[in-house]
């Protein structure tokens, strides 16, 4: 039992932030602009390291796993800035989060339009950093994560806070 439990804590604990030391996690650097690619027919980023350049990008990117209350698998630098949240404090947070209580039924509404037509490119909304702030997004687009068979396996959401 013991040994259970303490294999539980490894998988709550969030993988290491994207660093030199990793690569930026190209893997998933990889399947967020494939699928960006694959939906939306148009590239997110150019370039080479790519993987470097989606973490430190001008704007936020985010993704969260398919469980049934969605949890952070990534957030650049810009998403972690205006979340008010460390790496470590964000990935492995319920996406839910993100958004107000009164809000959370139209963020339901958002994650079904995309699950159902594979992304949305119109999305506008506020959000909530870890202070209280208030901050709008806009024009932002959600779309899902698939892997080389198709198998849906997030989404990600890119947007510029202006």
């Amino acid at each position: 039992m013991g040994a259970l439990l303490g294999g539980s804590r490894e998988i709550n604990r969030p993988p290491p932030e994207p660093a030199e030391a990793n690569a930026y996690w190209p893997a998933h650097a990889t399947l967020l602009l494939d699928s960006y690619r694959h939906w939306t027919g148009r590239e997110l980023l150019t370039g080479e390291n790519s993987a470097r350049a989606l973490y430190h990008a001008p704007f936020a990117v985010l993704s969260h796993d398919t469980s049934d209350d969605p949890r952070f698998t990534y957030a650049n630098l810009s998403a972690q800035k205006l979340f008010e949240m460390p790496w470590a404090e964000l990935v492995g947070l319920p996406s839910r989060h993100s958004a107000e209580p009164l809000a959370q039924a139209e963020r339901e509404r958002l994650l079904a339009r995309v699950a159902a037509q594979g992304y949305i490119d119109d999305y506008s909304g506020v959000r909530i950093a870890r202070s209280g702030r208030r901050f709008t997004i806009q024009q932002a687009t959600v779309w899902n994560l698939v892997d080389q068979d198709g198998v849906v396996l997030g989404q990600a959401a890119c947007f510029r806070v202006e």
